[in-house]
């Protein structure tokens, strides 16, 4: 009796092992990864010129708190800024605004540089980086030639592209 029962459970064990026999299949996976070049900028900014020193221009209006972030995964990256044509344009006569960016941790900063509605380069070199909380500092100056203006605004926008 007990060799019948070895041999019976043989055969099952046999029987299994024959069950468990793997199969195999083969997927191709077509991926691509895409040129990504985002840029944000922390939020709006308000700027007046409201005093002077006598005998001398007014004073800059300077921004504090300002931050932007940049995302890419491309090599010789540049940062241009512009005023928007449809906000309004070019600013107005004797008053200049200025951007300053901070370079991330690969590039370069151009330093304070005025804008206008040709893109002006704020930074370069910029290659393979996601990084945020990056300074910016935007400077509004008005000689006393440009009289008083009421509170106006101006878009101004910040694009990544290839470029020196």
């Amino acid at each position: 009796m007990n060799a019948g029962r070895i041999l019976a459970a043989m055969a099952l064990l046999t029987g299994a092992a024959t069950a468990a026999t793997a199969q195999t299949a083969t997927q191709t996976v077509t991926f691509a990864v895409n040129a990504i070049n985002r840029i944000s900028i922390s939020g709006p900014a308000s700027l007046t010129v409201n005093t002077a020193n006598a005998g001398s221009q007014p004073t800059d209006a300077v921004s504090s708190g300002i931050t932007w972030a940049i995302t890419t995964n491309q090599s010789s990256q540049k940062v241009t800024a512009e005023l928007t044509a449809a906000s309004g344009g070019n600013m107005p006569a004797n008053t200049t605004l200025s951007a300053d960016m901070t370079a991330p941790s690969v590039g370069t900063s151009d330093g304070a540089q005025s804008l206008s509605t040709t893109p002006a380069r704020l930074v370069s070199g910029i290659t393979k980086v996601a990084q945020s909380g990056i300074a910016l500092s935007l400077t509004l100056h008005a000689d006393v030639s440009a009289g008083t203006i009421s509170s106006t605004t101006r878009d101004v926008l910040y694009t990544v592209t290839t470029g020196p």
